[in-house]
């Protein structure tokens, strides 16, 4: 693919399994340490973007216009793996992420919000 290609390669573009609103979810994922960072939406334009221009790029559901992560920020993703899932409903990024992924200042959306549960450890 190229970066001046305007629409989403057809061939990805029928593996995918998008919601009502056109939508899959894009788990963001560090690269090299494998933390989870971050979750957003993509519909098939971000996507388009982020495999041609190696930026993280997502579709906010609340302003109903495209962003890319870092671009007002300074918390910028590059992106080094794109994968999509068996079912073809949810992407998987795998990024080189600058500063804080979370819009809080954290380093992760996942940072200090555990719920309690059950833990039963696997027989091995």
């Amino acid at each position: 693919m190229t970066s001046s290609q305007t629409t989403l390669d057809p061939q990805v573009a029928a593996l995918l399994k998008r919601d009502d609103c056109g939508l899959v979810t894009a788990v963001i994922q560090q690269h090299d340490s494998g933390e989870v960072l971050m979750v957003g939406w993509m519909d098939d334009e971000a996507l388009r973007r982020t495999l041609t221009t190696g930026r993280s790029t997502f579709w906010s559901r609340s302003r109903q216009s495209y962003w890319v992560k870092g671009e007002t920020s300074g918390n910028r993703q590059w992106v080094r793996e794109v994968r999509l899932d068996c079912d073809g409903d949810t992407l998987l990024i795998k990024v080189d992420q600058e500063g804080p992924a979370c819009h809080t200042g954290t380093r992760t959306c996942f940072d200090g919000r555990v719920l309690p549960a059950v833990v039963i450890e696997a027989k091995r």
